[in-house]
């Protein structure tokens, strides 16, 4: 399941044209829909901004079945001319669009809808936010397992680890006392994660020498 950019200049079928199999660019596309199909949504972020979007149900080459296309404009009708990038500027409605972006999704078209896709869409920077955090203070890529189910284990421990200090980072340590002062970043969160998992390590260590001896002989390594 994905949502992801396409290129202007792609060609597509509309499947209720697609007898002759003729195919038309999107840019070419968006001057044919009436701006009655395009909806307006306001996104609400750090920069609220406002975007008109109309859905289509297209056919690609080389990828079997319908996808679906979202036209999303900075304006309410599109300008005759060659469309920019979308930066999902807020304009007045009397304007003529000047940056149109062009969005394909495989999500059932019932989940889908307009508000959704651009919603979604304008979310993706908290994703590279994620992966810039766990790969540098949590080693999403620092791994030395090849085996499917390891590998899951790794990211599902680096997920877990994550959401754990994402917690406690947004409630400040307030609701369960790891720390005696604001966790009010990642790195206070992650050393409070850190100190707290090697003391309870530690406790159950004293308690459990011989199991920990056990399981270390079982793998070729003396504990002494």
């Amino acid at each position: 399941m994905y949502i992801g950019g396409v290129a202007k200049n792609r060609k597509v079928r509309r499947p209720k044209e697609s007898e002759g199999k003729n195919e038309i660019r999107l840019d070419e596309l968006v001057k044919r829909l009436p701006t009655s199909g395009f909806r307006e949504i306001n996104l609400k972020g750090e920069k609220p901004r406002t975007v008109w979007v109309a859905t289509v149900e297209v056919e690609l080459s080389k990828l079997e079945g319908n996808r679906r296309i979202a036209i999303v404009m900075n304006a309410s009708t599109p300008r005759l001319r060659s469309a920019l990038k979308l930066r999902l500027r807020s304009v007045s409605t009397c304007e003529k669009a000047s940056e149109i972006d062009y969005l394909i999704t495989n999500i059932d078209s019932k989940i889908a809808t307009e508000e959704w896709i651009v919603q979604s869409y304008s979310q993706r920077n908290w994703v590279e936010v994620f992966y810039r955090k766990v790969k540098g203070w949590l080693g999403l890529e620092e791994y030395q397992v090849r085996d499917y189910r390891s590998l899951m284990r790794h990211f599902i421990l680096v997920f877990c680890a994550y959401t754990f200090i994402l917690w406690h980072t947004l409630t400040g340590g307030l609701r369960r006392r790891w720390a005696n002062k604001p966790l009010n970043t990642f790195a206070d969160a992650l050393e409070a994660f850190r100190t707290a998992m090697s003391s309870r390590f530690m406790a159950w260590l004293n308690e459990n020498r011989d199991v920990f001896i056990a399981y270390k002989a079982s793998l070729g390594f003396i504990w002494g």
